[in-house]
């Protein structure tokens, strides 16, 4: 394989995770939490988000791996980290820091801090949890989203 070639399979490995990744985050914020929000059952509430989330959060952890290790590879390849020091290339900026905002939430905050502070929380007013889980994936969401159009705008030419 020859670095073009490998260059293409990065750019659809990194296409792929973000699908992928953000298309959970959007089944999760969607479809998810307001589906367990209308749960009356607050233990089962519980119950069944940490395991679907459970799940979603494993398959999260390897696509955004993928995701950043291919996206690091084609800036790398294309020569182009100069592009984050030029505010046209805000949706890069974006990009990354909605990657590392989820890479710090699923390997070290979640973990070790929002696990157990979710369940606690929702433990004792599930109501409260789930209204502030439901905003942070959201706002998490929204920042996704415009990250997407951005990049995929921009990266074929459009400027905002």
């Amino acid at each position: 394989m020859d670095e073009f070639e490998l260059f293409v399979l990065a750019r659809a490995l990194h296409v792929l995770g973000v699908v992928l990744w953000i298309g959970g985050v959007a089944f999760v914020t969607l479809v998810l939490i307001p589906a367990l929000i209308k749960l009356a059952d607050k233990e089962q509430r519980l119950n069944l988000f940490e395991q679907l989330e459970g799940r979603f959060a494993f398959q999260a952890r390897i696509v955004t791996v993928i995701t950043g290790l291919a996206g690091f590879y084609m800036v790398e390849f294309m020569d182009i980290w100069h592009r984050y020091q030029q505010p046209e290339y805000w949706w890069m900026h974006l990009m990354t820091l909605v990657w590392t905002i989820f890479t710090l939430v699923l390997f070290v905050l979640e973990p070790l801090v929002l696990h157990r502070y979710f369940h606690n929380l929702a433990t004792k007013n599930s109501e409260r949890a789930f209204k502030i889980l439901h905003r942070m994936h959201k706002i998490l969401l929204s920042l996704s989203v415009i990250a997407v159009v951005g990049a995929v705008a921009g990266s074929h030419g459009f400027q905002f």
